[in-house]
C-alpha cells in the first residue's frame, strides 16, 4: 500500500464532524489553488455571482455557489466544444511563480518539477457519459486524477472484501465507460487476477461462457442484465462454477430480484453462498462506490463513500435547499481534489430515498458516510401535447422494480406503441418477459397482472413471450452499452411531443432521461 493510500484509508475512522470540517478544508484550499486559477468556466461563474475562494470554506457555504448540470456541459452549435471549458488549463507562468514550486525546483531540479507538473495536470485519458439522454460528453483525466482513479478502485475492492488470491472476470464492455476503467485500474492496484472479456460485443455470450468455465472465477464484474443472461445461459448449458463467491454489479439498478434471481442461478451453478453486491458511479466523479457484503435475504447498508475526493450534498429537487441526514433527496457531488475536468455542485438526476447518513456501518462497522436507499432517476412530469388524452401517471423506476421482483420471470422488455400505428390514438403498453418456466405463461401472465394493479394504476395491454435468446436481442444485449427494458415505439407527428421519459427509455432510437411519464393507456 503507498503512502498516498495509507493517508486516505485514515478517513474510515473519522466522526461526521471532523470529516465535514476537514472536507471544507480541502475544498477551500482546492477551489484557491486550483480550480478558479485554472478553470474558464468557474472564474467566470464565480465572477458572476460575486464569490470568491475564501468565501467557501465549510459544506455549508457550498449553498453560495450554483448548480452544475448536463445541460451545462452540453455542445451547442455556438460551442461545439464546450466541455472543454471544465478542462482544468494551468497557466505556467503562475506555476512557475509559487514558491511552492520555486523552492521543488531548487531541490529536485528543474526538469523534475517539470515533469510532476505534467503528471498533474496534462490530460492523458478520457472516459465518457452513455448518451443515453443526450450526446455524449467527454470527461478528461491527469496523471493525477489515473492515480485516484487506482486508488478509490482499491478501496472499493476492500468494501467488496477481495482477497489477493480471488480470480476476477471483468465482463464489462470495452468502452470510454467508468465502470469498466474503475473495475481495470482497482483490480491492478489491489494486485489481484483479472481477465476483461470486453462483455458481448467482443466474444459474445459463447466466448464469455467460454472463459468462465476455463477461469473459474471467484468474482463475476458486470451490468446486471448482461450477467443475469450470461449466467442463464450458463444453467441452461450445464456449466459449473464452485469458485463463485461474489458478483459485482455496476452501470444499472440492482433490485432485490435481480440479486435473488443471480442468487439462484449461482447456487444452480454449485455456488450456494455468494454475495450480490451493487456499486453506484457516474462520469462526472471519475469513481464508484461499493455496498459491503450482506446476505441476500438482508438489506444492503448503502454505499460507502470517500469523503477525501469529493463531497456529497442531498438537496430538495424543487427548492435546492441541503436536507438533513437520512432524509430523500437527489445527489448533488463535488470533488475536492480533480484535476482534468472538472464539475462543481453537479446534479446527478438520481434521487436516493435514504439518504446520507454518517452512522458507523453495522456489517463491515467502517465509520464512512454512506447513500443509503434505492437510487433512482428523476425527471420532470410532461403532459401529452394532446387535449383529448387525459394521462395516466406511471413511475418508471418503480415499476422496475415491480418486474425485476416478479417471481417466474427473467428478462423483461416493457414496449411503448400507439393503437393501429396512429399517432393520435391511445397508447399501447406490451410488456415482452421471458418466462423461466416454459409450461406457466398462464400462471405468469395472471402474476404480473395482479402485481400491476397492485402497484401502479394500468395494466399492460397484453404480455407477449419470448425465448432467451429473443429477449436479447429486444433488449440489445451485448451490442448495446445498457441494454434497453424500457422503449417508446410510438410513431411522432409534427408538433407532437413525446409524453415518457424513464430511465433506459428509448423513442424511435433516442433514449429519453427520466423518471416519470404520463400516457392513456388503451383498454
Amino acid at each position: 500500500m503507498n503512502a498516498l493510500t495509507q493517508l486516505r484509508t485514515g478517513w474510515q475512522s473519522l466522526p461526521e464532524e471532523t470529516i465535514r470540517r476537514l472536507q471544507g478544508r480541502q475544498l477551500h484550499a482546492w477551489l484557491k489553488d486550483t480550480v478558479l486559477p485554472f478553470s474558464a468556466h468557474y472564474r467566470d461563474v464565480f465572477r458572476e455571482h460575486g464569490i470568491k475562494a475564501d468565501d467557501i470554506r465549510t459544506l455549508d457555504d457550498l449553498r453560495h455557489l450554483p448548480f452544475t448540470s448536463k445541460a451545462d456541459l452540453l455542445s451547442t452549435p455556438e460551442e461545439p466544444t464546450k466541455y472543454r471549458n471544465f478542462v482544468l488549463a494551468p497557466d505556467p507562468k503562475v506555476l512557475s511563480q509559487r514558491p511552492g514550486t520555486i523552492v521543488r525546483a531548487l531541490l529536485h531540479g528543474r526538469e523534475t518539477v517539470k515533469r510532476e507538473l505534467q503528471h498533474e495536470f496534462r490530460p492523458t485519458f478520457m472516459t465518457s457519459t452513455t448518451g443515453r439522454s443526450a450526446d455524449p460528453v467527454p470527461f478528461v483525466y491527469s496523471g493525477h486524477d489515473m492515480d485516484l482513479l487506482a486508488s478509490t478502485g482499491l478501496r472499493l475492492f476492500k468494501v467488496c472484501e477481495a482477497k489477493p488470491e480471488y480470480r476476477l472476470l471483468n465482463l464489462f464492455p470495452y468502452a470510454p465507460h467508468l465502470a469498466f476503467w474503475q473495475t481495470h485500474y482497482g483490480a491492478t492496484e489491489f494486485g489481484v487476477f483479472m481477465l476483461s472479456t470486453g462483455g458481448g460485443k467482443v466474444m459474445g455470450t459463447e466466448g464469455n461462457l467460454r472463459m468462465l468455465r476455463k477461469i473459474q472465477p471467484d468474482v463475476l464484474v458486470g451490468m446486471p442484465t448482461f450477467i443475469y443472461h450470461v449466467l442463464h445461459e450458463a444453467v441452461q448449458e450445464g456449466v459449473r462454477c464452485p469458485n463463485l463467491k461474489r458478483i459485482v454489479l455496476g452501470g444499472e439498478k440492482v433490485p432485490d430480484g435481480m440479486r435473488r434471481k443471480l442468487a439462484l442461478f449461482a447456487a444452480d451453478m454449485q455456488a450456494p453462498d455468494i454475495d450480490v453486491i451493487s456499486t453506484y458511479g457516474f462520469t462526472e466523479a471519475k469513481c464508484a462506490w461499493a455496498e459491503c457484503p450482506c446476505a441476500i435475504d438482508e438489506t444492503p447498508t448503502g454505499f460507502h463513500l470517500y469523503p477525501d475526493t469529493g463531497i456529497i450534498e442531498i438537496i430538495n429537487p424543487e427548492t435546492g435547499e441541503v436536507v438533513p441526514s437520512g432524509h430523500p433527496g437527489e445527489i448533488v457531488y463535488t470533488p475536492i481534489d480533480s484535476r482534468g475536468s472538472v464539475v462543481l455542485r453537479y446534479r446527478t438526476g438520481d434521487y436516493i430515498d435514504g439518504g446520507l447518513t454518517y452512522e458507523r456501518c453495522p456489517y463491515c462497522e467502517r465509520q464512512l458516510p454512506r447513500l443509503v436507499g434505492r437510487i433512482s432517476r428523476r425527471s420532470e412530469i410532461r403532459e401529452m401535447h394532446l387535449d383529448k388524452l387525459k394521462g395516466t401517471l406511471i413511475d418508471f423506476n418503480e415499476l422496475e422494480h415491480v418486474l425485476d421482483d416478479a417471481p417466474g420471470i427473467g428478462a423483461w422488455q416493457l414496449e411503448l406503441r400507439k393503437q393501429h400505428d396512429d399517432p393520435l390514438d391511445l397508447d399501447e403498453i406490451i410488456l415482452h418477459v421471458h418466462a423461466l418456466n416454459d409450461d406457466a405463461h398462464d400462471q405468469v401472465t395472471r402474476n404480473l397482472n395482479h402485481r400491476f394493479a397492485a402497484h401502479t394504476e394500468f395494466r399492460p395491454n397484453r404480455v407477449e413471450f419470448h425465448d432467451a435468446a429473443t429477449m436479447r436481442e429486444l433488449q440489445g444485449v451485448g451490442t448495446q452499452l445498457k441494454e434497453q427494458k424500457v422503449v417508446d415505439h410510438r410513431p411522432r407527428t409534427s408538433g407532437f411531443q413525446p409524453a415518457v421519459k424513464g430511465n433506459g427509455v428509448k423513442q424511435d432510437g433516442v433514449n429519453l432521461n427520466g423518471k416519470h411519464s404520463k400516457v392513456e393507456v388503451a383498454s
